[in-house]
């Protein structure tokens, strides 16, 4: 009976736990954290067999160490690993409180995985449809990663149109998802049994709408949304695509946190439905709970490339912080400074717009330009500046007369380099020397119808006086007259009125001076006869009559 008690003691003083169970890791640098089930509150004593899994026929590394407990988990160090290497680890655990502790049996053995330090490597590519956007990312595949878990920050805020709202899990290297038209942050994270890396931070801005406009309708502000409707109000910090403060309002939001928007603040605000199970965005607009006139002027007004008459203006637009309302415009003044009953001209300029030429203006006049930025409420602080328009300059004759001479210079340059060129393509046909002709244009018609006639005649020897001249000489003298007679008409006519006039007066003469005169006669007639014969003894050509003369002497 003795014996039993004793055994039953000893029973009682000896315990043995179950093999380790729900066996957890993590690096910490070169550290290995061991965490499994704990089998008491207490801590316990732990030995730990660990190898390299690429060296699997190499002998066990043992290690013995005190647990630290919690209410439900068992811990442990192990030190003075290679993070980047993995492990075969085998757990056993003991009591540290039983007078007859026994070790339990070993764990299975566990594959500690290496420490993953590089987040993934990620591509995106966003696609436009209807309201919504499709993205599609895609990453290169992590040595020692299991698994991808991806996560989005529309879906941890409850705007979601799937079962699965807040996290999803993959082992493939691609993922698309769909989200809305506003700013969304997409997580890509790879994990193993050891831990998790760091994560790639996707931004996926808010589409940028050009000329958004002042919401007409926000009821949902003031109203419960419907069932699968979702607002966001992004509040706008200087046109950053990425804003700081986001209101997220559902079925469930509160009253209250409907009522923190600000006053004069410009919110950007969207409104989502689910739509086939896709987040589609149905409303995008400007918001302002409270609206006022903006506090700032434009920024950076100046003036550049003035000419006579006319100037180019450029500012910046007023900070979002200042406008206090949706700017409708702007508004450009200008005055002369010549009068005070000038008239201001003022021009309406679209709020988009940070650039405007002024025309119209007068040659050599000092203007007073503002520009004042204008909500639904009114208008802000005018920006101001000064230009003077430069006065007509008079043309310069110097100038005007260096260009003219060297339009003259090139003009002759090139007629001359032309001509030389022509020269030589097409050379000069040498002209026929002609001499002038200048027919000779008869006196009268009767002229013309003569014809050349060609005669002969015998010269005689005249005798001295007091010898008989033959017939033939008569004839020749004759001949002679009538000769001279063609060829000199004029001398012919006044001979013959000489002699006209001669015998006119012999008839009037008395028979005692007969004598005398017919021997004047003769003597007249031997000296006639004597040149005449000079003249024939010569070849004559005159007026178109060629005489062959033949002299017979007597």
């Amino acid at each position: 009976m003795r014996d039993v008690k004793l055994c039953l003691t000893f029973l009682r003083k000896t315990i043995k736990y179950e093999a380790p169970k729900h066996i957890s890791m993590s690096w910490l640098k070169n550290n290995l954290s061991l965490s499994w089930t704990a089998s008491e509150k207490h801590p316990a004593a732990a030995e730990i067999l660990l190898r390299r899994d690429a060296h699997r026929t190499d002998s066990w590394g043992n290690i013995t160490k005190h647990t630290t407990s919690d209410t439900s988990m068992h811990h442990v160090l192990v030190e003075n690993l290679l993070k980047d290497t993995v492990y075969q680890v085998k757990i056993r655990h003991r009591s540290t409180k039983a007078l007859n502790p026994l070790w339990s049996d070993w764990s299975p053995v566990v594959i500690v995985p290496a420490e993953l330090e590089q987040k993934p490597e990620v591509t995106m590519n966003i696609t436009l449809s209807n309201g919504t956007r499709k993205v599609a990312l895609t990453w290169k595949k992590m040595p020692h990663a299991a698994t991808y878990s991806l996560n989005d920050t529309q879906s941890s805020n409850g705007c979601n149109c799937t079962k699965n709202r807040y996290r999803n899990y993959t082992t493939e290297t691609t993922y698309t998802t769909f989200v809305s038209y506003s700013a969304v942050k997409i997580s890509v994270i790879g994990r193993n049994a050891a831990g998790s890396s760091p994560p790639a931070i996707l931004q996926v801005p808010a589409v940028q709408a050009a000329g958004l406009k002042i919401c007409d309708n926000t009821s949902d502000l003031r109203e419960r949304l419907k069932k699968k409707t979702y607002v966001e109000l992004y509040e706008l910090q200087d046109g950053d695509s990425r804003p700081e403060n986001v209101t997220h309002l559902t079925a469930k939001s509160t009253k209250k946190k409907r009522m923190d928007m600000k006053d004069y603040v410009r919110y950007l605000y969207f409104k989502h439905k689910c739509v086939s199970r896709k987040l589609q965005t149905v409303t995008m607009c400007i918001y302002y709970q409270k609206e006022d006139a903006p506090q700032r002027e434009p920024q950076n007004f100046t003036a550049f490339s003035e000419t006579h008459t006319s100037t180019n203006l450029s500012w910046k637009a007023i900070p979002s912080a200042d406008q206090r309302g949706f700017l409708t415009h702007y508004s450009l003044c200008s005055v002369k400074d010549s009068s005070q009953d000038e008239r201001k001209e003022c021009h309406k300029i679209s709020a988009s717009v940070m650039k405007y030429r002024l025309g119209n203006l007068t040659q050599g006049t000092k203007y007073h330009v503002s520009l004042v930025g204008v909500t639904r409420v009114g208008e802000g602080p005018e920006a101001t500046l000064t230009i003077n328009t430069p006065p007509e300059k008079p043309v310069n004759v110097l100038w005007s007369l260096c260009l003219l001479i060297l339009f003259f210079l090139l003009t002759t340059l090139c007629t001359c380099i032309l001509k030389r060129i022509k020269e030589n393509i097409f050379p000069a046909v040498p002209t026929p020397v002609i001499p002038d002709f200048i027919p000779f244009q008869p006196e009268s018609q009767d002229f013309l119808e003569r014809k050349e006639e060609v005669d002969e005649m015998t010269l005689l020897q005249l005798h001295p006086e007091g010898k008989s001249v033959p017939e033939d000489a008569e004839e020749s003298a004759v001949l002679a007259g009538e000769w001279e007679e063609d060829t000199d008409e004029d001398e012919d006519n006044e001979r013959w009125d000489s002699r006209m006039s001669g015998e006119s007066s012999d008839e009037g003469l008395s028979p005692g001076s007969t004598g005398e005169a017919l021997r004047s006669s003769r003597e007249g007639e031997i000296t006639d006869v004597e040149q005449l014969d000079n003249e024939i003894a010569m070849l004559i050509y005159k007026k178109g009559l060629v005489f062959h003369v033949k002299r017979d002497s007597l």
